[in-house]
């Protein structure tokens, strides 16, 4: 991540709907795999603000709505393009067959959301952070989930398993773990879990490709020059002895993204950054919190540029724009995208266009 990757002012005008208390990823929504939409499924009634994502299953006036896209909660009488009324009898749980993924620890989930844990099925009888269904009984409630097969792979491990993972990156430091991927995707799992598998090839390739440039391949865990990177500010002031140098696979840096992602994804990080360079899930979601949320110096953000078509050099311009793209630093973008195009030959898939910036 460039030290000049973003300023207050960049974050105000972006991050003031997404840190809404009803929105964004501080309240990020569960995001079922996909099972039947038909009989009894899922569901919570619609809350004005609340993020939903594609297969989410929603009560509206009586009415019931699959989100077709993702979405911050638009109406689904007004937005029709987000959301197609839909049938669903038999309630919220309960037996029958129903829409659920496996238990994260946390990971947010809300009132009515199923999930598998060790063979067993729990609904939620209360919103919470993704606490252990099997000790926090009070938020969680045991149930039955017709069927014995696991849902379908989605998301990032049904693109790149882990055998194609560790052939891409050999000579990786082993804190860059697959497992801890994988779980960092489970938290945004619209990234590499919307559109076609093309475009979902693609965006797991682009993501992967900007990551290993950033570390050197997946080697370093933290910037060789450990500077301060303390900027004065009011809402996210740097605490006593801390610094904010540049961190796991987006290299986050500057106190203010630490605030933000912190905030985002539920974790004290402006007090203890080094947790981005403990823990490898948390290091890899404070990537997977800018490529999904932040917009850098370009006009998108890198998942947006993937799934719209706009293309890899868009995620360059979003990362490192100002320091790389418009001629600043050719040597830098091409090695980008020489390294995303060949992530994206190994997926199976097409580069695309619009390469550069």
């Amino acid at each position: 991540m460039s030290k000049l990757l973003l300023t207050p002012l960049l974050i105000s005008a972006f991050w003031g709907s997404l840190l809404n208390p009803q929105a964004g990823m501080a309240r990020e929504a569960f995001a079922p795999s996909e099972a039947s939409l038909a009989q009894s499924c899922n569901f919570t009634d619609w809350v004005a603000g609340r993020q939903y994502y594609t297969g989410n299953i929603v009560r509206y006036n009586g009415s019931f709505y699959v989100a077709e896209h993702d979405n911050p909660g638009y109406d689904p009488t007004i937005s029709t393009w987000f959301w197609e009324p839909t049938s669903c009898g038999g309630g919220g749980g309960g037996g029958g067959s129903c829409s659920y993924t496996d238990w994260v620890a946390g990971r947010q989930y809300y009132t009515g959301n199923i999930v598998r844990y060790n063979g067993s099925f729990y609904v939620a009888e209360h919103d919470n952070p993704g606490y252990d269904p099997t000790i926090s009984t009070w938020f969680w409630e045991p149930t039955t989930c017709g069927g014995t097969n696991p849902p379908p792979a989605s998301g990032f491990g049904a693109i790149v398993s882990k055998a194609q993972f560790e052939q891409m990156f050999p000579n990786r430091n082993s804190f860059y773990s697959y497992e801890g991927l994988v779980q960092a995707a489970a938290f945004y799992p619209a990234f590499a879990g919307t559109g076609s598998t093309e475009v979902r090839k693609r965006e797991a390739a682009a993501a992967l490709a900007n990551f290993a440039h950033e570390t050197g391949n997946f080697v370093h865990i933290t910037e060789i020059a450990q500077g301060e990177y303390c900027q004065n500010s009011a809402q996210w002031p740097c605490a006593p002895g801390k610094r904010y140098f540049g961190r796991g696979p987006i290299q986050l840096s500057w106190n203010y993204n630490y605030g933000l992602a912190g905030q985002a994804l539920g974790l004290n990080l402006l007090n203890d950054p080094d947790l981005v360079s403990r823990d490898s899930a948390v290091a890899w979601k404070t990537a997977l919190w800018y490529w999904m949320t932040q917009r850098g110096p370009g006009s998108m953000t890198p998942h947006e540029a993937m799934v719209n078509g706009s293309g890899f050099g868009e995620t360059i311009r979003s990362i490192n724009g100002s320091v790389e793209c418009n001629g600043g630093n050719p040597g830098q973008v091409q090695s980008r995208v020489n390294s995303y195009q060949s992530i994206a030959n190994r997926l199976g898939v097409s580069p695309g266009n619009n390469l550069y910036c």
